[in-house]
């Protein structure tokens, strides 16, 4: 099987499953909406949840996967899969202490850190959103003790080429965080707490549900102390760089909450809704590529194979392109049926859809470089360059700041406004990042990327107009009606999908002849075994 084909399975696991995630994470958010809306205890919950999502992302999923991954599958590679054993039982057991340490500190120095992440709070003495936003931020602290663990296991899986528990590992989060919504509107006073404590079991159950595999990969890990381990070390030199690459891109999202702080209330929640429904493509095309091509692109590092790692890779960002495009027009024409039919319910009023569709427009604007940007820093990463996305990175993060506090001073944008500056500092990530990356191994199939871009954008500006034509009917401006809207909403996604598909026919796309034939041949597999 070529490693092409491989990367298309993977990615297409790791995409389903991701879907179930993400359906089931939009089920989340519209009970979340219909119980708190976008009033104060949905911004102290946002900004509580996004701290110890942050160093999520950051520590665990972030910079300890990225160096742990290519120096995992260099060892599975060049050794035996019991030296892998034994490095992930070293590395286990430094992060387990690491992440114990950070929740402790976490909950002792939670009003310091409230204090950063909403700054506009303590400027403005929003005494009560302060003192809520401190107590759900030491409740749903230890999440990130369990998901770092989760984060560990999942980069050992696909590692080993298994995908799919690992994808559907989020739905537990999912889950876990409904079930508490629906129990504590009826049964607490301050439904809110119930909520965070739901998180927190969700973390938890996203780790366990993933021990089974490990179990059957016979990597299940324990705690074993080897400071002068050779793949320890090599992880420690690596994981630096990565971290504060990482925090540079999440800081990138955070930066807007910090601004958001000094908005109106609402606005922390409109970004973070606008920023879930960015997510959905993102997830499942985006990520999924993404993850799928990080240990193939390691492995082919380790073997020397550049010939076949620049394969890997052009496909990787022709695949994220033929997909994020068409999805961005989709997610910019269709921004108010979206949130209308999913969150106004309950609490969230019309005023709330109308400030999360502004985000969602800011934000998908950048869509295409956000899910760029995966794919580029997975080469990077791959190649154990870790130093050079750092510096990228922060020439993005200063570009961030210095456009958030510039748009923040124009009332049209408000909130909007740091969406836009979070999508045009990816822009200039992935701009950057491509330059170098072409220095570091040469050509990079630059021309048939072009090519494909010159089809697919048309494409989609079409299959956008579609979206515009739907989304001026009056019925978005009210509440109800909702079973027409859905099948209006649907109806409309399906036609602009089908479109857009015979429109790449027509012009004889080669990353849609790839996904046909992907298809024809897992239908053909199928069909073999149910022969037999």
């Amino acid at each position: 099987m070529s490693e092409q084909v491989k990367v298309a399975k993977a990615a297409g696991v790791v995409g389903v499953a991701t879907l179930a995630s993400r359906v089931m994470g939009y089920f989340r958010d519209m009970v979340m909406s219909w119980a708190f809306g976008t009033g104060l205890a949905a911004d102290a919950f946002y900004v509580a949840y996004r701290i110890p999502n942050l160093l999520r992302e950051l520590l665990a999923e972030g910079s300890m996967s990225a160096a742990f991954i290519p120096v995992f599958t260099e060892t599975l590679t060049r050794e035996s899969r019991e030296s892998a054993h034994t490095l992930a039982n070293a590395v286990f057991a430094r992060l387990l202490v690491i992440l114990i340490v950070l929740t402790g500190l976490g909950i002792i120095f939670a009003p310091y850190v409230v204090k950063v992440v909403a700054w506009g709070w303590a400027y403005r003495a929003e005494r009560d959103k302060y003192v809520l936003g401190v107590m759900l931020t030491r409740i749903m602290f230890p999440y990130l003790l369990f998901i770092g663990l989760a984060a560990l296991s999942m980069g050992m899986l696909n590692s080993l080429r298994s995908f799919l528990t690992p994808a559907l590992s989020p739905v537990m989060l999912n889950i876990m965080t409904i079930s508490a919504v629906v129990a504590s509107i009826r049964f607490m006073s301050e439904p809110i707490f119930g909520v965070a404590c739901g998180v927190v079991l969700g973390g938890m159950c996203q780790f366990l549900i993933q021990v089974p595999a490990l179990k059957k990969q016979g990597m299940m890990v324990r705690p074993q102390f080897e400071p002068s381990h050779p793949g320890v070390r090599k992880i420690g030199k690596l994981v630096l760089p990565i971290f504060v690459s990482s925090a540079v891109n999440q800081l990138n999202i955070f930066i807007g909450t910090i601004f958001a702080s000094f908005l109106a209330t609402g606005s922390i929640t409109y970004l973070f809704y606008g920023m879930r429904f960015i997510h959905f493509p993102l997830g499942i095309f985006g990520v999924a590529i993404a993850t799928a091509v990080l240990p193939t692109m390691s492995a082919q590092a380790a073997r020397s194979e550049t010939a076949e790692f620049r394969e890997t890779l052009s496909l990787g960002l022709r695949l994220v392109f033929f997909i994020m495009f068409p999805a961005m027009a989709g997610l910019i024409t269709l921004r108010v049926p979206i949130v209308n039919l999913l969150l106004e319910h309950g609490r969230f009023d019309h005023l709330s859809t109308q400030g999360v569709a502004a985000a969602l427009l800011y934000y998908a604007v950048g869509l295409w470089a956000f899910a760029g940007v995966r794919i580029v820093s997975q080469a990077f990463y791959a190649l154990q360059d870790t130093k050079t996305p750092v510096k990228i990175a922060v020439a993005a993060l200063i570009t961030n700041i210095l456009l958030s506090a510039a748009f923040l001073s124009w009332t049209d944008l408000a909130h909007g406004g740091l969406a836009l500056a979070t999508s045009l500092a990816s822009m200039l990530n992935i701009a950057l990042s491509t330059v170098m990356l072409r220095k570091k191994i040469g050509r990079m199939d630059g021309r048939r990327i072009a090519v494909s871009l010159l089809k697919i954008v048309p494409a989609s500006i079409v299959t956008g107009m579609i979206g515009m034509w739907v989304s001026k009917q009056p019925v978005w401006g009210s509440t109800g009606n909702t079973l027409y809207k859905a099948e209006v909403l649907c109806g409309s996604i399906a036609v602009s999908v089908l479109f857009y598909i015979i429109a790449m026919w027509i012009l004889r796309s080669e990353e849609l002849h790839f996904m046909w034939g992907m298809a024809r041949k897992r239908r053909g597999t199928e069909a073999g075994k149910g022969g037999r």
